[in-house]
């Protein structure tokens, strides 16, 4: 038994990171920073990904909130919804489709009023303890 491969324990536990993703992903639709996260352990690390690059690292709960209220700012509107959730042993994953209309002009061209969509996923992985441990948002 000393070997035994990790597995999903119960549907109640799959039901529970099921919410905490919904949750997530409504509360940041609703650009709702408490209830983005309000299941994050302390340490959460968050990583950005774009084609293939990491373009930010953050590292504990203050320095995402601190981000994340600056990213309010960026959009008047934005969306993420999900197309498919897979759950694996001590992570799950979703696919989404993301549209937001810019609040500003961006340094990449984007201008203030253009929408945005794109296809892309982000990876929650979980603590011993059932709080987002790490989010990976990958474009």
């Amino acid at each position: 038994m000393e070997n035994q491969i990790p597995k999903l324990t119960s549907a109640s536990f799959l039901n529970e990171r099921t919410e905490m993703v919904f949750r997530y992903v409504e509360a940041y639709n609703q650009m709702d920073l408490e209830n983005m996260t309000a299941n994050f352990a302390d340490e959460i690390i968050f990583l950005n990904v774009m084609n293939g690059e990491n373009t930010m690292e953050l590292r504990g709960i203050e320095e995402f909130k601190k981000q994340a209220i600056e990213a309010l700012s960026y959009f008047t509107k934005r969306e993420q919804s999900i197309e498919t959730m897979t759950h694996k042993y001590n992570s799950t994953e979703i696919v989404i489709s993301y549209k937001a209309i810019a609040a500003m002009d961006f340094p990449n061209g984007l201008k203030k009023g253009d929408e945005i969509t794109l296809k892309g996923k982000s990876v929650f992985e979980f603590s011993e303890d059932g709080k987002i441990s790490r989010l990976t948002d990958i474009a």
